[in-house]
């Protein structure tokens, strides 16, 4: 059933790629945690999605989501060298 006012080849039409969307949905939560695992995640659905955008479309998304990708593997390789040199990660709790 179609909304009302709307045709069903429009809404049809209006599918977007979702392996871009998952990127760069992994990509900005990357920024806030798990960048190490959410980073190559996205770089590998924006490279699917980059190669299925002639057909669904969404290519600027999986642009979007390599480039937030890298950034995570960036950051997490600017913080693992900033523990490294102050020592590591202590997990002493007490007094």
């Amino acid at each position: 059933m179609t909304g009302y006012g709307s045709s069903p080849a429009a809404s049809a039409g209006s599918r977007t790629n979702g392996l871009a969307v998952a990127s760069l949905i992994c990509g900005i939560v990357g920024l806030l945690v798990f960048n190490v695992i959410l980073g190559p995640v996205a770089i590998v659905l924006g490279a699917v999605g980059m190669r299925q955008a002639p057909a669904k479309g969404g290519a600027g998304m999986a642009k979007a989501g390599i480039v937030l990708g890298v950034i995570d593997l960036v950051l997490f390789l600017v913080l693992w060298a900033v523990a490294a040199s102050n020592g590591g990660f202590s997990w002493y709790v007490g007094g």
